[in-house]
């Protein structure tokens, strides 16, 4: 007899019937093994390229509602993170479940300040790499590098061991990033500095010169801050997917993370704000626009509409709001006016006005500001995809530890459906 939380099949081969429960809206594909023709038959699979309708795991970490435009870690509101909170508070939740106390604050930053400094190894590593070596290239080899440093990181069952790779990862990933960059730009390092908070000592770290301390602005601190806090963690990403797939053989963090940073150098993944900054200026102008927005309708030029849309998000991308408001914040900090600023403010006013897009759901999306903001910050394009990394670790972290305490997770196996020849002899 059939319940109101079950789904009844009804296999039309055999005329057989099959009831499967249906928990957290989900059906276990599992239980699809039990339809078959007969007792050789393998059983049913669920057939879903690049996963668009399958759950791979149950997470407690970020719920995203992409109809609404929700996006919350831990249950709090990413704008709220945003507003009232610091990244190294937002890493700290993402890894224990809530937001530090003044003491858990400390300690956490206290640890995290303890493993920001690199093996001296390290800089001849990163100088080996040619001038200009791609930043994101020579992150992923150096991190994945970094856990031979480390061989204690292998004990990733050891709760205790396995946090002190957490501290060391978050720590170290931002002077990798700033080592790469000075490496390419013919600068000498810059070591970590301990009297500096997180995000100013990474930009201490990317921009000294010859004075003794470099001070930042505190609000270009407090915006690159916000950057980290929404680059934090997206669930069940790309990159997030990759971490938990080499997680799940129980490989180091060190490794796992080279292999998430890997997946998230690919231009339609970490890539999109650069795409952004190169259709505004193929733009060019703000009277350019109209013209523009009727070539994306007409499908003519080639050309394509980047920072708007996305897989999940069928609303505005909460993530997205929060950036427009930085970014304009940024630029009367730093007095200046970026024409591809009015570029973009124009495009979003007419494509959020035209049925075209609202009926598509086209709205812009993260990448759609940021990308101009790191520019006003001087960071060169081609560290975008490393500036998205950096904050991404604390997530790709805490996903990972997640998916080792999970007892339902196993070594990730996909099954696939076999179009090749099935048996041919070799003749000769």
């Amino acid at each position: 007899m059939s319940t109101k939380n079950s789904l009844t099949i009804t296999d039309n081969r055999t005329s057989k019937t099959y009831e499967l429960p249906i928990v957290d809206g989900t059906v276990s594909t599992m239980g699809l093994r039990a339809i078959k023709t007969d007792e050789k038959d393998f059983g049913l699979m669920g057939y879903d390229p690049a996963f668009m309708n399958t759950a791979s795991c149950r997470s407690s970490i970020t719920f995203i509602d992409g109809d609404e435009g929700i996006l919350r870690h831990r249950g709090y509101p990413i704008e709220q993170l945003a507003e009232k909170t610091t990244y190294l508070e937002v890493a700290y939740l993402l890894m224990n479940g809530e937001l530090p106390s003044a003491a858990e604050l400390e300690t956490f930053s206290a640890e995290i300040s303890a493993e920001s400094s690199l093996h001296e190894n390290m800089k001849g590593f990163i100088q080996s790499f040619l001038p200009n070596a791609h930043p994101m290239g020579m992150l992923i080899a150096a991190m994945g590098a970094l856990g031979t440093f480390y061989p204690d990181a292998k004990q990733v069952l050891d709760a205790k061991v396995r946090r002190r790779q957490i501290a060391r990862i978050i720590a170290q990933i931002p002077i990798i990033a700033a080592w790469s960059y000075r490496h390419g730009v013919g600068k000498p390092f810059v070591n970590p500095d301990p009297s500096l908070g997180y995000t100013a000592n990474f930009l201490s770290m990317m921009k000294r010169g010859s004075e003794p301390r470099y001070a930042a602005h505190p609000d270009i601190v407090k915006a690159l801050d916000v950057l980290f806090i929404l680059h934090a963690d997206h669930e069940q990403n790309c990159s997030t997917n990759t971490m938990r797939a080499i997680g799940s053989s129980q490989a180091d963090p060190f490794s796992a993370v080279a292999g998430a940073a890997a997946a998230l150098y690919g231009p339609l993944h970490g890539g999109a704000n650069e795409a952004v900054l190169h259709m505004l200026n193929e733009i060019g102008t703000i009277d350019a626009v109209p013209q523009f927005i009727k070539d994306i309708k007409a499908g003519s030029g080639g050309r394509r509409l980047m920072g708007f849309g996305h897989r999940v998000y069928k609303n505005y991308d909460p993530r997205a709001k929060v950036i427009k408001s930085l970014a304009d914040r940024v630029f009367d900090i730093l007095g200046k006016q970026n024409p591809l600023l009015q570029i973009a403010r124009e495009l979003e006013r007419i494509a959020l006005q035209d049925e075209y897009f609202v009926k598509r759901k086209l709205y812009p999306n993260v990448d759609f500001y940021s990308g101009l903001i790191y520019q006003a910050l001087e960071i060169p394009i081609d560290l975008f995809p490393v500036m998205f990394a950096i904050p991404r670790a604390s997530g790709w972290l805490a996903q990972w530890e997640e998916l080792l305490m999970d007892k339902e997770q196993k070594i990730a196996r996909p099954r696939q459906i076999y179009t090749g020849i099935m048996l041919r002899d070799i003749k000769r």
